[in-house]
């Protein structure tokens, strides 16, 4: 609950914040925005991730103070966890020893911290730091400002996925006014891609397949095709809505190869097809229009049982 982050925060000093691998505008923005709500405050923190700040947010404020280890060694006052699904998320070792205070704007996130504030009417999770530091009492400076506002930017697709409410547009009308500078932030964000992934960009498109109704679309990359576009494994990143973008399809898969004959799943869709549920028979989750999960085995015979759960998902909402 908001009541108890507060009260914890205030009576405290000394915080590391962290959040999923692979850290994305939300979770980044989020964790970086709270770290200037408690610089503000006079607190002590840290950020702490496993993966490295990807490309596309290394111009945020305070990018550069993050601090990438795999284990966390010290003990601190209070561990933020930002946007994960489990205390494994992370992918930080020593964490599970910390006073964890759990924050999240997806429904299907573990209770797993020692305080669990979770709001699944939130866009992201950026409103709810915004909530934070209002509710401390902090100005918003143009630091907490503009790392909101990714946050809120990346996680309803340039305001655009069913996730924006009025809500969503208020609060960032506010960072404006604290000073966010909204085509710098859309500057840094959509268009300074590396080659690399402008390369893997097309070839992913050239895996483009769909069902025989035209609404399922899927795409895939595999290890071969990161390597002969020379990505990085943040490059990968936002590929998924291509497939969206057609006309006719309602519901997206995007399958990405990783180690061991693995393979990462991001799921998309319009209106009020669900893919949340799709991801949770895979043990993953996520919102309703946009959920990730993960499955080991064949491309072929593991793809087949992504795209029949999409199928299931499409057939079971009436048509509009």
């Amino acid at each position: 609950m908001l009541s108890q982050v507060v009260e914890l925060i205030e009576s405290k000093h000394r915080f590391m914040i962290t959040a999923h691998v692979r850290p994305d505008g939300d979770s980044l923005g989020s964790s970086l925005a709270l770290y200037w709500i408690l610089v503000a405050l006079g607190k002590d923190p840290a950020v702490i991730m496993r993966d490295r700040v990807p490309h596309a947010y290394r111009s945020l404020p305070g990018a550069a103070s993050v601090l990438t280890m795999p284990e966390v060694s010290e003990m601190y006052d209070g561990a933020f966890v930002i946007e994960c699904s489990d205390i494994d998320r992370p992918g930080l070792i020593g964490l599970e020893r910390q006073y964890v205070i759990n924050i999240d704007h997806h429904s299907t996130t573990a209770l797993f911290g020692n305080v669990n504030w979770i709001d699944a009417t939130a866009s992201a999770v950026g409103e709810m730091i915004y909530n934070l530091c209002k509710a401390l009492g902090v100005t918003p400076t143009k630091e907490i400002a503009t790392c909101t506002y990714t946050a809120l930017l990346t996680d309803t697709g340039s305001f655009q996925f069913s996730n924006t409410t009025e809500r969503t547009f208020k609060i960032a009308s506010e960072l404006v006014r604290r000073g966010v500078e909204p085509a710098t932030v859309s500057q840094a964000l959509y268009y300074s891609y590396p080659y690399g992934k402008i390369k893997l960009l097309g070839l992913a498109l050239s895996t483009l397949e769909h069902d025989e109704s035209g609404q399922i679309a899927w795409i895939r990359v595999t290890r071969e095709a990161m390597d002969l576009a020379g990505a990085a494994e943040e490059d990968a990143d936002g590929i998924v809505n291509y497939a969206l973008s057609i006309g006719d399809v309602k519901a997206v898969a995007f399958f990405k190869e990783v180690e061991n004959n693995g393979w990462r799943i991001s799921l998309r869709s319009k209106n009020k097809i669900n893919v949340a549920k799709v991801a949770e028979q895979f043990g993953g989750g996520g919102h309703k229009n946009a959920a990730g999960c993960s499955a080991d085995g064949d491309y072929g015979a593991v793809c087949n049982r992504v795209i029949s759960g999409l199928k299931d998902a499409v057939l079971g909402v009436p048509a509009l």
